[in-house]
């Protein structure tokens, strides 16, 4: 077991307040939203997609009788490659009308979560972590997720160090919150967007704020910032 986790996420939930996803919980409408902007960030799939619903609708049905070139007008307004971005959009409808008869949630909970994690990393742009999240906040399975952009915050925090390697670093992440988390999809929906924000705003993966952060004394990583600090100041 990881103690010490539940007080983490309880500071930081102090400093930040509680955190709501911004992105669509429905899996069907998270793979679409998440091809509405390029590079990807909130912001540009938010706009992306609603400039989408708006223009043309989001049900697949629709988006995949869409004209190419209309798909790629309403997706521009989310950034670069529209027209790559409507192709993707497009197989994303078409795979879920021929594959899961137009309902992807329905089809992903009648499955073991093993099976719905490999089916939708067979969409495009959804690897492991993906998968992982949109399980997670469909409420169709409590993984322990966690944010592909920055799965070093947990170690950072409780281990001091963070591995070199991207996967290892996702694991080790993972392997803290199972360890100090119940699987409850709220609880570990909760752990997730609060390491997200903190890796957004101050325990970024270079130059962290670790001066400004709520964690300072109680993050390994800082407290052997502020021991080599002080071992090079005595030998001054």
């Amino acid at each position: 077991m990881t103690p010490s986790l539940e007080p983490i996420l309880d500071t930081l939930e102090a400093h930040y307040g509680p955190q709501l996803p911004l992105a669509p919980t429905d899996p069907y409408q998270f793979l679409v939203w998440w091809q509405c902007g390029y590079p990807p960030s909130e912001a540009r799939c938010e706009q992306g997609w609603q400039a989408l619903r708006q223009e043309i609708g989001v049900d697949p049905e629709v988006l995949r009788a869409a004209r190419p070139a209309r798909l790629a007008r309403a997706l521009s307004t989310g950034g670069l490659v529209p027209q790559l971005r409507a192709e993707r959009v497009r197989e994303v409808a078409t795979r879920v009308v021929e594959d899961f008869a137009g309902d992807l949630a329905a089809g992903l909970a009648r499955v073991p979560t093993a099976q719905a994690h490999a089916a939708l990393r067979k969409f495009p742009g959804i690897g492991p972590p993906g998968a992982d999240r949109i399980l997670l906040f469909a409420g169709l399975a409590p993984l322990a997720a966690v944010p592909s952009s920055c799965p070093y915050v947990l170690p950072r925090i409780v281990r001091g160090r963070v591995p070199a390697d991207y996967r290892a670093s996702y694991v080790q992440a993972q392997r803290l919150i199972e360890g100090a988390i119940p699987p409850a999809g709220a609880r570990r929906q909760r752990a997730y967007l609060l390491l997200l924000r903190h890796g957004r705003e101050l325990c970024r993966r270079t130059r962290p704020q670790c001066p400004l952060c709520p964690l300072a004394r109680r993050c390994r990583f800082n407290q052997a910032g502020v021991r080599r600090k002080t071992s090079r100041q005595l030998h001054r």
